[in-house]
């Protein structure tokens, strides 16, 4: 099965933060999933890393494409007729996020499954979206 990561999972594999929780962490560790991070969460990285917002272990985002692969991540590149075609997702009252939102409509456009701690996405369920 394909799995999306939200850059947070991403960011608390990198950390072995335990914030992740047994379910998902079965879901990484099988090695049937295909388990896929989108050039999006980089740029997002970067541009928080920038203004302060996160911080990385001593690592700069110049490596994190090395890491992801190291963590037998794929990493996916969202094609830009799906960035075209975003304006499609409705907008929910409580989740605002344009980087999520981005993640949401390219797991929708692709069948993928979405996987993130967020808990404002059932609010994208009824537009399609399958997450965990």
């Amino acid at each position: 099965m394909n799995f999306v990561i939200d850059t947070h999972i991403f960011l608390w594999m990198f950390t072995n933060s335990k914030r992740i929780n047994a379910e998902k962490l079965d879901i990484l560790k099988n090695p049937q999933n295909n388990i896929l991070l989108t050039n999006l969460s980089f740029w997002e990285i970067a541009i928080k890393y920038n203004i302060g917002k996160i911080k990385l272990k001593g690592e700069t985002p110049d490596n994190l494409p090395n890491i992801a692969k190291e963590l037998d991540l794929e990493i996916i590149n969202i094609d830009a007729q799906i960035m075209a075609n975003s304006y499609q997702l409705s907008p929910v009252e409580k989740h605002k996020d344009p980087f999520d939102r981005m993640l949401i409509w390219f797991c929708i456009q692709n069948n993928y499954t979405f996987m993130s701690n967020d808990d404002k996405l059932h609010e994208y369920e009824k537009q399609g979206l399958k997450w965990i």
